[in-house]
């Protein structure tokens, strides 16, 4: 799987797995990275799904580009991912276990990706969440809270993570997440491609935790016809 093909595809993963920041508040007005490591950890116990609307911004240094586009997106802690893009062109990321899709309705192609292949760094993101104790977050990464900002009229605590690992900090320098201190919830989250200056920006809103999302929404439901890729590593 090449870069351009490998970096999207992570990140998606990567807003899986920091979907499970969620819990009760803290009262402290400043936040210290041991005591959000400790939230974190009593944040994810209680996770199951996570539905959101999402915007994905790309900036691409080398011409000063932006890029943006919105959809969905429905998170359950079974493995299961599936974001619904709409503008400004329709395509669905779909993530069941180590198997992960690309639909592509305007050409109705269909991409699919194992997983296993990278199962080491794919492992990285996975560590942020889903009961994982923050021990092992700090295995994968430097965790530093550096302060609280306003975003979205909302308090915010600010994390950033700097990858440990070469195999990872040879794809990504450092991460950044905005967490909103009333619902414990990250709202955005910022992702710095290594050696570019590039970066890819998640933002969430109108978030809801642990609704019912049916096994429905994780099927493969595009068209038979479609034609159907396997892009080698």
């Amino acid at each position: 799987m090449t870069k351009r093909h490998f970096i999207p595809l992570i990140l998606a993963l990567g807003a899986e797995a920091f979907a499970v920041v969620a819990g009760a508040a803290q009262t402290a007005a400043k936040w210290t990275t041991d005591g959000v490591l400790e939230m974190m950890d009593k944040s994810a116990k209680d996770f199951r799904t996570l539905t959101a609307d999402i915007e994905n911004v790309k900036y691409t240094a080398v011409v000063q580009d932006t890029s943006t586009e919105t959809g969905q997106i429905f998170v359950r802690r079974d493995q299961k991912m599936r974001i619904e893009f709409t503008k400004p062109e329709a395509r669905t990321i779909l993530r069941t276990g180590d198997s992960l899709f690309l639909y592509n309705p305007k050409l109705n192609r269909v991409e699919e990706y194992d997983l296993g292949k990278n199962r080491a760094m794919v492992d990285q993101y996975i560590r942020l969440g889903f009961g994982t104790k923050s021990e092992d977050l700090k295995k994968s990464y430097v965790v530093t809270a550096t302060g609280e900002e306003e975003l979205d009229h909302r308090k915010t605590v600010v994390v950033e993570l700097t990858p440990k690992g070469d195999q990872i900090r040879s794809q990504i320098t450092r991460i950044q997440m905005w967490i909103d201190e009333a619902s414990w919830l990250p709202i955005q989250q910022k992702i710095f491609e290594s050696g570019s200056g590039d970066y890819i920006l998640f933002h969430y809103t109108s978030m809801m935790k642990n609704l019912k999302i049916n096994d429905s929404r994780f099927k493969q439901d595009w068209p038979k016809n479609a034609s159907h890729e396997k892009p080698h590593a």
